[in-house]
């Protein structure tokens, strides 16, 4: 949901997901030097109850609070945000709240509203239509965890830590399979298959009546998952994908009744603990026949254990890598390929976009993708989040393609980091993993947004990670939405709550973050308009501060 309401100057946008609540502002530069605009307060209302708070940073005005405790938060009230885009984190779906944004003006310790805007929206539910969405926290190197759980691993914390970290993305799997009855069916297929309590559910699907077949990957992660399998009891129930031609990668599974596949439950989660609870990762299910159906078949393609060649050619007569004409809203492509026809469809849809693009490229960015963040118009705001900079032999130069794009104004990006503390530092420590052997510490999604808040919005989720191999090589499967509103508001909200976690976090380690003069500045806010002045790019024309400002304030 999105609303946009202006004041006295002051414009701001709200964009509600299901657990995010998005909002972005605008005042015109003049107003803020004139007053002087301190920055802005932000109060929150939940309506179901009234209760009313004003939400909370970490800033402060040194002559308000000069040293505020490691991990305290103070309110927007006292210590306004000096910035014109902030978020809820804290919503619930399905639930409605009024966000009063207040520019500040006046003397720190002193401020007095100059202008204002209320913002009332309802959070999506967590069934949008035909969709579902979840999000793990993906953060579990963060102040919050710190704070709640006192930075111990959640198998010192036990379930309730576990809950916070899953967010309802495990609880979502689990009610996907024992909600099955005699009759039904579930197929799936997964890269890494080690949880316990999944082995646990489906033993106890089939055992009243439910036929249960999953395939898992037998090669890079098939002594993991044997291990896991060894006396779980479900050995009926499950089989190896032994020739595919690279990793057998996918992670889903079909739902049917009777003979008609109903649900599909995919995304980017593996069935681990750290693929759970750890790093980032998503999930999406989409109650759709037509959808589920073409899953089904998929499935039997890769049932069949063929060798890439053949099953490239199975994929291709049921998937195509560009509908046409495009007429349904959710599409799917599957993996492997016998080209790369369906990644430069991405790259060119990234291409195109024509106000902003967003994308999660955990291990480095395929070259077509490189060209699309340095293509197009100026005016086009690119954000890319990712869990490193590259992977393997071509670290380098797909580090070096990263630190090129980036420096481009109109271009952010964010690579996964948590809190390294120095002797500067007011934050407190934060942990990097949940299990010692983590392969991927925080970045793991695969989707791409194109023009989220436009009309006609892409989303592109899935299992593959937008390389040549995810798509000619292992066996993938992504979702192609296109024009819903709801979901492509959930994906954004989604993305940013994690690009600004570790944006911030990667800022710590940039060269001379850890001097005492830049330290300070992460603490305290400036005291006057200087905050706004040019080369903080809020009102320099073309950098990306200012397209943000722009673009997240609805104009």
């Amino acid at each position: 949901m999105r609303v946009r309401e202006a004041s006295n100057g002051l414009t701001a946008l709200a964009v509600a997901g299901n657990h995010v609540v998005l909002l972005g502002w605008d005042l015109p530069a003049d107003v803020i030097r004139s007053e002087p605009v301190l920055g802005f307060g932000i109060r929150r209302t939940r309506n179901s109850d009234g209760e009313t708070n004003w939400l909370k940073g970490t800033k402060t005005f040194a002559s308000v609070t000069p040293d505020p405790a490691p991990g305290v938060q103070v309110s927007s009230f006292t210590h306004p945000f000096q910035t014109f885009q902030w978020a809820d984190f804290t919503v619930s779906p399905g639930q409605t709240y009024t966000y009063r944004i207040v520019a500040m003006k006046g003397m720190p310790g002193q401020t007095k509203a100059y202008a204002e805007v209320n913002l009332t929206v309802t959070t999506e539910s967590i069934e949008v239509g035909k969709h579902a969405v979840f999000f793990n926290r993906g953060a579990v190197a963060s102040q919050e965890y710190a704070r709640r759980f006192q930075n111990r691993p959640p198998d010192e914390i036990g379930q309730s830590a576990f809950d916070w970290l899953s967010r309802g993305l495990f609880e979502e799997l689990m009610a996907f399979i024992t909600r099955t009855q005699s009759g039904d069916a579930l197929y799936g297929a997964f890269f890494e298959f080690q949880n316990s309590q999944v082995f646990d559910a489906l033993a106890a699907a089939a055992a009243r009546g439910v036929t249960v077949q999953v395939r898992y990957d037998s090669d890079s992660a098939a002594e993991a998952n044997e291990e896991a399998l060894a006396g779980a009891g479900i050995d009926a129930l499950v089989k190896p994908r032994e020739h595919s031609g690279g990793f057998a990668h996918n992670k889903f599974l079909v739902f049917c009744r009777g003979d008609e596949a109903r649900e599909v439950w995919t995304g980017s989660t593996n069935l681990t603990q750290n693929g759970i609870y750890g790093h980032s990762n998503n999930a999406h299910v989409v109650r759709d026949t037509d959808v589920a159906d073409q899953y089904l078949k998929y499935w039997r393609v890769l049932d069949a254990d063929k060798t890439r060649k053949p099953t490239s050619g199975d994929v291709e007569a049921i998937s195509k890598a560009q509908p046409d004409p495009w007429s349904r809203e959710t599409s799917v492509v599957f993996s492997p390929r016998t080209d790369l026809k369906a990644l430069d469809w991405y790259a060119k849809l990234a291409t195109e976009a024509q106000r902003a693009m967003f994308g999660t490229f955990a291990f480095g960015m395929n070259d077509r993708f490189v060209r699309a963040y340095e293509g197009g118009p100026s005016n086009v705001l690119r954000f890319a989040l990712m869990e490193k900079k590259g992977n393997g032999a071509q670290y380098k130069q797909q580090a070096d393609d990263v630190d090129r794009i980036r420096q481009l104004p109109n271009v952010v990006v964010s690579v996964g980091h948590r809190i390294e503390l120095n002797a500067f530092d007011r934050w407190l420590e934060e942990l990097d993993r949940i299990v010692v052997e983590a392969h991927v510490l925080y970045v793991h999604t695969k989707y791409l947004l194109i023009d989220p808040l436009g009309s006609e919005p892409i989303v592109i989720v899935g299992s593959a990670n937008f390389s040549a191999a995810s798509t000619t090589d292992n066996d993938e499967n992504m979702l192609i939405i296109r024009g819903n509103a709801s979901v492509a508001d959930i994906y954004l909200g989604e993305f940013m709550r994690l690009f600004s976690h570790y944006a911030f976090r990667e800022s710590l380690t940039f060269a001379g973050a850890d001097s005492g003069v830049a330290a300070e500045r992460t603490k305290h806010l400036l005291e006057d308009a200087s905050w706004i002045e040019p080369g903080t790019g809020y009102f320099d024309a073309g950098q990306d501060r200012a397209l943000r400002r722009i673009y997240f304030s609805g104009q």
